[in-house]
């Protein structure tokens, strides 16, 4: 156990006693705003829970030293231009959010407010910011490489199930990003010899039509490329998919938890961890156009053996040994 010296604490003490009385003056604490798309009883407060953490990590208490103003468009897109604008009007010193949708939505409110993304999917492709190294304007945050990890999934979905011929291709029309997927799976299918179709979900309502669209195409397979949307009505998903009695690959490993085959990415509550560094730096006066967008070093391959049981699918070998994760 260390001792710390009495003169080292009243050294301290007499140091910061003046900057806290001077914050306190001030009256005023750093203010984040964060606008999240996933609902809060789901996805989206695990979130939430890693911002914090990852905040309190570099010393940030809410609500001592810090305010956080939380929207939640509980799953529902087209809030996010309302919410976006009640969280401009609590004057925020920061934004945080992920994803393409809420994303651009706060790109287009606000040029001025620098804005931290937690997650998103290729921000070059989609005309988020200039370039990887100097992103420019007000964004910058951490991308999840999703272009190049959907032909991953594709080739892992293939060697799981070695049969898979026919793909069918769970997305949501609406966000902007997912167009470039589609065109990413189009390469990858070419190259791993698949045929595929894709099965537009515009919200929860339509999942029993997308069930149905799904039997039609006489597909093997299903992957659920990554998206918000998707993720808000997860469970359902994933009931809707187990129907179809068919393998399926995820993009985000809380699919598994809920119930799914397998899935192949980045670890999200990780990145919303991270984002916190970069609201520290833009805090201390970092400037978002001079912060490099990061990209993630490590992808989680989780199994769901229950899932596979109930399918009669056997698992091989190669892929058990590869998984991050194996849930029983």
């Amino acid at each position: 156990m260390w001792l710390i010296p009495l003169a080292v604490v009243l050294s301290l003490g007499l140091i910061l006693a003046p900057l806290a009385a001077e914050a306190q003056s001030a009256g005023k604490m750093p203010r984040i705003g964060v606008l999240m798309l996933p609902p809060r009883a789901g996805a989206g407060g695990t979130y939430i829970q890693a911002l914090r953490e990852g905040l309190g990590e570099l010393g940030y208490v809410e609500k001592q030293n810090l305010v956080l103003e939380i929207r939640w468009a509980e799953g529902k897109p087209d809030l996010l231009r309302g919410l976006a604008a009640e969280l401009l009007s609590t004057r925020p010193d920061v934004l945080v959010t992920s994803g393409s949708e809420a994303i651009l939505t706060l790109r287009r409110a606000t040029d001025v407010v620098p804005i931290i993304m937690a997650t998103v999917m290729d921000p070059v492709a989609l005309g988020i910011v200039a370039s990887i190294a100097h992103p420019g304007g007000n964004l910058t945050g951490l991308a999840i490489l999703s272009l190049e990890l959907t032909s991953k999934r594709l080739q892992l979905l293939k060697e799981t199930v070695p049969r898979l011929s026919r793909v069918a291709v769970l997305w949501y029309p609406a966000n902007p990003g997912n167009v470039l997927m589609l065109r990413e799976v189009e390469t990858a299918c070419q190259t791993l010899g698949l045929r595929w179709h894709g099965v537009a979900v515009r919200g929860p309502d339509e999942l029993a039509s997308a069930f149905e669209a799904i039997l039609g195409t006489q597909s093997n397979g299903i992957l659920a490329i990554e998206d918000s949307m998707l993720v808000s009505h997860r469970s359902r998903i994933v009931e809707t998919v187990a129907r179809t009695r068919l393998p399926a690959m995820y993009a985000f490993r809380q699919f598994v938890d809920a119930g799914g085959l397998m899935s192949y990415g980045p670890n999200i509550p990780e990145t919303f961890r991270r984002a916190a560094v970069f609201v520290d730096k833009i805090l201390k006066g970092a400037k978002p156009a001079d912060l490099p967008v990061e990209q993630p070093t490590k992808f989680e391959l989780v199994i769901n053996l229950k899932a596979a049981k109930a399918l009669g699918i056997t698992i091989p070998q190669s892929i058990l040994g590869r998984a991050d994760q194996v849930i029983e």
